[in-house]
């Protein structure tokens, strides 16, 4: 089962990058699509332009984004050893919207320039996790369940000082806040694609290398100590590798629900809880989830986009609800 689901899962992406690049509200033959990148002149100009400066960076975002956040989510389940982890719960996108909101509201894009909203929501991720690192320790020590709870309240300061932002901002400001809030690839570009681009490879490369270690975590923290895992150290890593990604994700793609709770789940029913399967089928999955979701958005109500993270949220809903019923 393994070994047929790491076939599948290339080619669902490989299929869902090539639907991407083909369909939208100016649609491309596939075929076309298939052979440009060895012949340029599969396509016509304005063609390639669409592709090239639009279609292709938002894409390679979305596989990005998708594939962060998953990955994201089943380590922090792992850490936590609790199924209902994931980035959002530990202030990361809460902290990256508050930073937004304040860089929108405050009209600091003139003064930084095209790259100031990303910017002010990765300060805004790492604000927040250095403040629900600090509430969560204990005695020197980190404990993950103060860390969920801190991560709770960093969410609901970070959503007060939102409606804050939104009550005092004029109606252009409330309208973009409010769009950039529910998650969209529509920004995405070579400019806004590389500075997060490194970060997020980053993330997942150390979650990968700590796979083995998650599983032993996952048998207690204690029984982690006895084998020689240093617990306190591993959240740490953990904690901090999640936030640098996320922080990356939320900034260029604004916060996107569901997918690092959904995918780790969907990965367990169908090959099991280890971290050295999970992880990788997992970036695969929640970028081909994420990367379609996008492709759906965008042809729905076309001319018109709507935001993925809201489509996100009304798929994932239902699948949470069905999951907390079993």
């Amino acid at each position: 089962m393994i070994r047929l689901a790491f076939i599948i899962l290339p080619l669902a992406v490989l299929a869902v990058a090539l639907l991407a690049l083909a369909l939208g509200s100016s649609a491309i033959p596939m075929t076309a699509v298939a052979l440009w990148p060895w012949d340029a002149a599969a396509l016509s100009d304005q063609q390639r332009l669409i592709i090239e400066n639009i279609r292709l960076p938002r894409m390679v975002l979305g596989l990005l984004v998708g594939a962060m956040l998953a990955v994201a989510g089943a380590a922090l389940q792992g850490i936590f050893r609790n199924p209902l982890a994931d980035p959002g719960l530990i202030g990361v996108s809460g902290g990256a919207a508050l930073g937004a909101a304040a860089m929108i509201v405050m009209g600091g894009d003139r003064f930084v320039g095209p790259l100031a909203l990303p910017l002010a929501a990765f300060a805004g991720a790492v604000i927040a996790t250095l403040a629900v690192y600090g509430l969560g320790r204990r005695h020197g020590m980190i404990s993950p369940p103060s860390m969920l709870l801190a991560g709770i309240a960093v969410n609901a300061l970070a959503g007060a000082g939102i409606g804050v932002f939104s009550y005092v901002g004029d109606d252009l400001q409330l309208r973009q806040l409010t769009f950039w809030t529910m998650g969209s690839l529509g920004a995405a570009g070579w400019s806004t694609l590389l500075p997060s681009l490194v970060p997020m490879l980053a993330s997942m490369a150390g979650l990968f290398l700590l796979a083995t270690r998650l599983d032993v975590f996952s048998l207690g923290e204690r029984e982690a100590f006895h084998l020689g895992l240093n617990p306190h150290r591993m959240v740490q890593l953990v904690v901090g590798l999640t936030c640098l990604g996320v922080g990356a994700a939320v900034a260029a793609a604004g916060p996107i629900g569901f997918i690092g709770l959904v995918v780790p789940h969907l990965i367990r029913l169908s090959l099991g809880a280890g971290h050295r399967v999970l992880l990788p089928a997992g970036m695969m999955l929640g970028a081909v989830l994420l990367v379609g979701a996008d492709t759906i958005a965008r042809i729905v109500a076309a001319p018109a986009e709507l935001p993925v993270g809201l489509l996100c949220s009304l798929l994932g809903a239902p699948f949470f609800l069905w999951l907390l019923r079993r």
